[in-house]
């Protein structure tokens, strides 16, 4: 009997050992915080997972914005320039247009199928004067001309060398279709390229048209800062407006630059009839 009264004490003794584990060793002081409820037995303590970082983002393609440039007349009071225009979507912009053909001003213009398809009378007028107007590529749908998705000034890329030689070769598809020549000069929405679709663009046979002087800044400028901006263009400059927007300020600013540009002596000349230079490799 003795033995069995001392293994119950014994047993007891051990399971208050296990309880008094949980609970606190004194009693909180006056105006402490009472403590939350304890459990007898602590449960088990679930690891924290650690952060999942995030997929590091591909690196931003490195873009470049090439110069053109002509070859230079070299004659006091007689500067050389071209002219180019891009057309890109909506309408055509009638005061330069009309401008162009009044004053008998040789340009290059730009366009894309979208721009086509909405302005058969403007290519009409581009057709019947084959001596003034020079028509290129901008592409199908103006996208970037850039092998690697990224986004430009709001529009997304290419996005991949089958996308941008699909944006080139939709171009000048539209274009012979239209019934204009087979182009042979590419520029490409924003005029900004990576270096790898440069190399595909040139592998298919066109050059790419840079610039000198941005003479409408997309044909957001006002009137008088385009009109200063293309007026001020030198011996050799390859200047870059827009004939699409007939809407913006810009359109008037240009036409009056190329009438102040005419009463200078400037000659004007396409992008087809003289020499250029381009740099990053678009028209070696």
């Amino acid at each position: 009997m003795n033995r069995i009264l001392l293994a119950s004490a014994f047993l007891l003794v051990s399971i208050s050992a296990v309880f008094a584990d949980g609970i606190p060793s004194a009693a909180p002081a006056v105006g402490s915080p009472v403590p939350a409820a304890v459990s007898p037995v602590p449960a088990a303590v679930s690891p924290v997972p650690a952060a999942i970082s995030p997929a590091p983002k591909a690196p931003a393609p490195k873009l470049v914005e090439p110069h053109l440039h002509i070859a230079r007349s070299n004659l006091a009071g007689h500067a050389r320039i071209a002219l180019t225009f891009d057309a890109c979507m909506g309408q055509a912009d009638e005061r330069i247009l009309s401008t162009l053909v009044r004053e008998r001003i040789p340009a290059t213009i730009f366009v894309t199928a979208r721009w086509l398809k909405r302005n058969p009378a403007a290519l009409a007028v581009f057709l019947q004067n084959p001596d003034l107007f020079e028509l290129e590529n901008h592409g199908e749908n103006h996208i970037p001309a850039v092998d690697t998705p990224t986004l430009i000034y709001g529009i997304a890329s290419a996005g991949s060398p089958q996308a941008v030689r699909q944006e080139v070769e939709g171009g000048a598809a539209a274009m012979v279709a239209a019934g204009i020549p087979a182009p042979h000069w590419f520029r490409g929405s924003t005029a900004k390229y990576d270096l790898s679709a440069i190399g595909e663009i040139r592998a298919m046979g066109y050059r790419i048209a840079g610039y000198s002087v941005n003479g409408d800044g997309g044909s957001l400028l006002g009137a008088v800062i385009t009109e200063k901006r293309i007026a001020s263009a030198k011996d050799g400059d390859v200047v870059i407006s827009h004939i699409n927007q007939p809407t913006h300020a810009a359109g008037e600013g240009v036409a009056k630059a190329l009438v102040d540009l005419k009463a200078k002596g400037t000659e004007f000349v396409r992008l087809e009839d003289v020499e250029d230079t381009g740099d990053d490799k678009t028209t070696e």
